[in-house]
């Protein structure tokens, strides 16, 4: 079997609360390569750590995210959703894979890119999102690195990869065919898969020859690069978009 990059989706999500510091700490110990996070904006415009729009899921309050202030979300929480800041900080020295779910604008895109410059993590991160999302990412940043999601077996327009020129298109793993792998190779991309938690599913995804798993069970797909008919473990390669 070929390498493959173990990512982490919002850390180890079956040990910890997604988006913590602790499942991003714990994902990292278990031996992901890099981590996945969702980012959006309070309503002062600091980017943390939450993939839903409100807090109803994972804090049973029901309140959106866009209506609270860092301050009053971080009263509401118990200070247990971190700040992007706080969480590049946690995962120093690894690549974060952020994905930026609903975000339509170059200023929102500013504000997170801006985050990212702060901590001194900008050669470390790279986006992932709908072509909206990542062409907001492209106009405020034009060597950002970018993960194109893709989410139909029909390819990105040639126009769309142009704008957006990302360097990874990123499916949902069950799209995922030998043909729809070769042709993205083809196309001079890396192909990473969202989000198979089996062992069976990862095998059969390495065989097709993607280059990165994100995966809810990061334990499973670290034990089965370290197996001796696995693959063996590297870090995700550094480059911009």
């Amino acid at each position: 079997m070929q390498n493959v990059t173990a990512v982490a989706h919002r850390g180890a999500p079956y040990l910890f609360r997604e988006n913590t510091l602790d499942s991003l700490r714990s994902a990292l110990e278990l031996g992901a390569d890099a981590v996945e996070i969702d980012v959006r904006l309070t309503r002062d415009g600091v980017p943390v750590l939450l993939h839903d729009e409100t807090l109803k899921r994972l804090w049973e309050v029901d309140r959106p995210l866009r209506a609270l202030s860092a301050e009053e979300l971080r009263g509401l929480t118990e200070g247990a959703v971190p700040t992007l800041a706080e969480a590049l900080a946690a995962t120093d020295g690894h690549r974060v894979m952020v994905d930026l779910p609903g975000l339509r604008d170059v200023r929102t895109a500013s504000r997170v890119l801006d985050a990212v410059r702060a901590s001194g993590a900008r050669d470390r991160v790279y986006y992932c999102a709908d072509a909206h999302a990542m062409l907001a990412v492209r106009d405020a940043d034009g060597s950002a690195e970018i993960a194109l999601t893709w989410t139909t077996l029909a390819p990105p327009r040639a126009g769309l990869l142009a704008a957006v020129r990302p360097r990874w298109l990123n499916y949902r793993w069950g799209l995922v065919t030998p043909d729809l792998a070769e042709r993205v190779h083809r196309d001079g991309l890396l192909l990473s898969v969202w989000t198979p938690d089996t062992r069976r599913s990862m095998r059969r995804l390495i065989g097709m020859g993607v280059d990165s798993i994100t995966t809810n069970r990061v334990d499973v797909l670290s034990a089965l690069k370290d197996s001796p008919v696995g693959v063996r473990p590297r870090q995700l390669p550094l480059g911009r978009g």
